[in-house]
């Protein structure tokens, strides 16, 4: 069964207010892991409240396409 974004959206609609834990590859042999928390989702992207331990950054956003495209993977729980 093909992953489309309308089905990406659909299963992070059931996990708003569940910690996660975020891979973002940066190039090659490159990626950074990050803690937080999923938010909000719209139509075209999604927020994760980052841990403040961790990051400078408060918020994130990402569009559906990054998971798509497998430029980040999220991995619940």
């Amino acid at each position: 069964m093909p992953i489309t974004i309308t089905s990406i959206k659909a299963k992070l609609d059931g996990k708003i207010g569940e910690p996660l834990t975020i891979t973002s590859r940066l190039g090659r042999k490159k990626s950074k892991t990050r803690h937080g928390v999923l938010r909000e989702t719209f139509p075209s992207v999604f927020i994760i409240e980052l841990n403040h331990d961790e990051n400078a950054v408060e918020r994130v956003s990402y569009s559906y396409t990054d998971i798509l495209t497998k430029n980040i993977e999220l991995n619940f729980g």
